[in-house]
């Protein structure tokens, strides 16, 4: 059975009280360092409901940056942005063979 929003938000916001213990910082600390408020960073440990904002600040604080990557890793470009790119580019030419020069000689 699929989890809820909730459980999922509950089980974030565990694993953030855990990595933030882990660093020895308290929700004060954490919360200045993210430049959110403290109620914010208690509100995202109960799982009580959070911005991505709020998420993402926090998980750089705490260098869980490693859990952005596996939600969103970098693709690189698409398809789309490859030619987009390319138009903006000076059309190929082609490179002309060169003619040997003659000696001095005329006939």
């Amino acid at each position: 059975m699929a989890k809820t929003v909730e459980q999922t938000e509950v089980e974030i916001g565990t694993q953030v009280k855990r990595a933030r213990l882990e660093r020895n910082l308290s929700q004060r600390m954490l919360a200045d360092q993210a430049n959110v408020s403290e109620a914010t960073v208690q509100n995202l440990e109960r799982g009580a409901g959070s911005s991505l904002a709020t998420l993402i600040k926090v998980l750089r604080v705490l260098k869980k940056d490693a859990w952005l990557e596996q939600l969103a890793p970098d693709l690189g470009p698409s398809p789309l942005q490859l030619l987009r790119a390319s138009k903006g580019k000076a059309p190929r030419q082609r490179v002309r063979p060169t003619t040997p020069k003659r000696s001095g000689v005329s006939k």
